[in-house]
């Protein structure tokens, strides 16, 4: 029996700069030197971001010669996806809502 992840994924992409780490992967691969230049946190703070987005399976990494590369694993983000997907509904109301308001206003 595995031992269940430290972090989750809402555990991990609820710190601002988690998600931008995220956001940063998404665009390419990077080592830490390369995501650190980014921020203006010290690099163990990055290392344990990293960690926990690791842990939550957002993250991966190889070893290039001394360097460790990250790459995104977007496929974890469904779950959060899903689950943000059923409160579209409620947004597409009141927007729907909103813009009959306007509409009637306009009218007058």
């Amino acid at each position: 029996m595995s031992a269940a992840p430290k972090h989750d994924v809402y555990q991990a992409i609820a710190d601002s700069s988690r998600r931008e780490i995220l956001i940063l992967l998404a665009k390419d691969d990077a080592s830490i030197k390369e995501i650190c230049e980014h921020f203006s946190i010290s690099r163990t703070a990055i290392v344990k971001h990293l960690n926990v987005l690791s842990e939550a399976s957002l993250v991966s990494d190889r070893k290039v010669g001394r360097s460790k590369i990250y790459s995104l694993q977007p496929e974890q983000l469904a779950e959060v996806r899903e689950w943000v997907s059923y409160f579209e509904q409620f947004w597409d109301n009141k927007l729907s809502m909103l813009r009959h308001m306007v509409e009637e206003n306009v009218k007058e």
